[in-house]
């Protein structure tokens, strides 16, 4: 990456001399530049006059292109003119389009295996360690539920358990959660949406930031907590109880009932204890939102280094959003350690092709209103930044929705890229940790799993201080990446060990559970 920093330009007659609006080339194949600062009609940028006003995060066309030749950043095509273009020229969707083109997948080419630290020299964290052997970040209390008619019940359980003030006894539990969602019932109960709920559910019940999980249902749902119990051989203990509205006689009975079951389950949930456990025992979700032009060029390969840290130090990261990887997909196979993973991402793009146009969609409806005012004009561009996320080790596995993620290393796990949608998935996959890389300013969080805001840019950093963890932005004024990937490495090590990140501070992540929605609802 190419940094022009500003320079000043001596005008005959004034004083105060000018300074050139300083720009990043981020590859020597591009034919365009990326605009740090404003870019003012006159302008001289990299030896080019600006015919436009370019607002930051935007591009400027550097040389000619012909109509329906390539635009291209990062060294890669992220559209085409849909007229001939000028140097000088602002890049945006009024002569940028999208139509398919060939990419070569080149499966396993560039997989090499990372060399990890040895363990006496593994950075550590301090977890909850439990007894499957899995290792937690946070240790809650969750009351999950089958279907949406049980989510008031599932409320009011959480309610009259903090009204009680019963917590303040129980300091090494970090709260309850209710965690209910919309679906559960006005679906087939052998399809594909069932499965993904079914897993999702078991996922969140069995990630290792829950010290107990008490189930509620209604009754009559199409997901049956019997049914679900008895596919993942589920019993009743200490930790883990069910109910259901209509067998103990309704909502005021089931209220009565959930507070019991949690006062009993405080006791046991409280006596885990944070001990010193390696950075192997990270499972790290990577997401981004809000995104803007700045993403791909600081968060985003900031937050890579900060993976391929991650990995040497044998843990483990998930990249995820199918559609905001479409377009890089090909940067992706060709990490796979093995040509059949990445023939198993291929296979996904395929199924997301046809899922939307299925639904008269197309995949370049993505980036949003949003996206496109912070500077991405087409999913080509944006991917090629979000697939930065994922650092530069091998992809050493690919996982469906909701799926328990067992690889260590990168890996990457099929979601929407509909941010809640996305993590929903991470968390049931095992995440225990997250970053979230954000331009615009998304404002998120994930209970059970602590999330760790990471500004693109100064600009969003200060104006929602109260929400943002790390600021990537002073990358433009020269910070190096691999050093503010070491910098978002150890604020992961010291979030993990209990460190309230600021969506925590702030009380993000009861409304945040969002399994995907797919299939007919009936």
């Amino acid at each position: 990456m190419n940094r022009a920093a500003p320079e000043e330009l001596t005008t005959p007659g004034k004083p105060e001399p000018a300074r050139r609006p300083r720009i990043v080339r981020l590859h020597e194949r591009d034919n365009l530049v990326v605009a740090v600062d404003p870019i003012m009609p006159g302008s001289l940028v990299d030896e080019v006059t600006a015919r436009d006003r370019v607002p930051k995060g935007h591009k400027m066309a550097i040389t000619a292109i012909a109509r329906g030749a390539p635009v291209l950043k990062f060294g890669q095509i992220i559209g085409f003119a849909a007229k001939p273009v000028e140097p000088g020229e602002w890049l945006h969707e009024h002569n940028v389009e999208m139509h398919a083109f060939a990419r070569d997948w080149h499966f396993a080419e560039d997989a090499k295996p990372t060399p990890l630290l040895p363990p006496e020299a593994r950075a550590t964290f301090q977890g909850y360690r439990r007894g499957n052997g899995k290792v937690g970040t946070r240790n809650y209390l969750a009351i999950l539920t089958s279907v949406n008619c049980s989510a008031s019940v599932a409320r009011f359980i959480a309610r009259e358990v903090e009204r009680s003030g019963i917590l303040d006894d129980y300091p090494n539990i970090d709260g309850i959660v209710p965690l209910v969602h919309g679906t559960g019932c006005g679906m087939d109960q052998k399809g594909e949406g069932a499965e993904i709920l079914r897993r999702t559910q078991w996922g969140y019940a069995s990630n290792p930031n829950m010290g107990g999980v008490l189930m509620v249902g209604l009754g009559c749902e199409v997901f049956q907590i019997g049914r679900w119990k008895e596919f993942y051989n589920i019993v009743e203990s200490e930790t883990f109880r069910s109910l259901t509205i209509q067998e103990r006689g309704g909502t005021r009975r089931s209220v009565e009932a959930g507070v019991a079951a949690i006062r009993d389950m405080l006791p046991l949930a409280n006596r885990f204890r944070r001990e010193t456990v390696p950075a192997s025992e990270l499972v790290l979700a990577l997401q981004c939102g809000g995104s803007d032009g700045y993403s791909g060029i600081t968060a985003n390969p900031a937050l890579g280094a900060a993976v391929d840290i991650l990995v040497r130090n044998g843990g483990t990261a998930i990249l995820s959003e199918t559609p905001e990887i479409y377009g890089a997909e090909h940067l992706l196979t060709r990490r796979a350690a093995t040509r059949e993973i990445g023939e198993k991402l291929v296979d996904l793009i395929g199924w997301w092709e046809d899922y939307t146009a299925r639904n008269k969609g197309e995949m370049n409806n993505n980036p949003s209103p949003g996206n496109k005012a912070g500077g991405l004009t087409t999913i080509l561009e944006k991917s090629l930044g979000a697939a930065a996320k994922g650092g530069t080790t091998a992809l050493n596995a690919v996982y469906r929705y909701a799926e328990p993620v067992t690889a260590k290393g990168f890996v990457f796990m099929d979601t929407p890229g509909y941010d809640p949608v996305s993590a929903t998935g991470q968390v049931a996959g095992g995440a225990n940790v997250l970053c979230f890389t954000t331009g615009r300013g998304s404002a998120y969080g994930c209970k059970p799993t602590p999330s760790i805001k990471l500004a693109t840019n100064s600009d969003v950093y200060r104006r929602m201080i109260d929400d943002m963890d790390v600021n990537c932005g002073d990358i433009l004024d020269g910070v190096p990446i691999e050093e503010k990937g070491r910098e978002i490495f150890e604020k992961i090590l010291r979030v993990a060990s209990g460190e309230q990140s600021k969506s925590e501070l702030l009380g993000y992540g009861d409304a945040e559970f969002l399994p995907w929605q797919i299939g007919a609802v009936m």
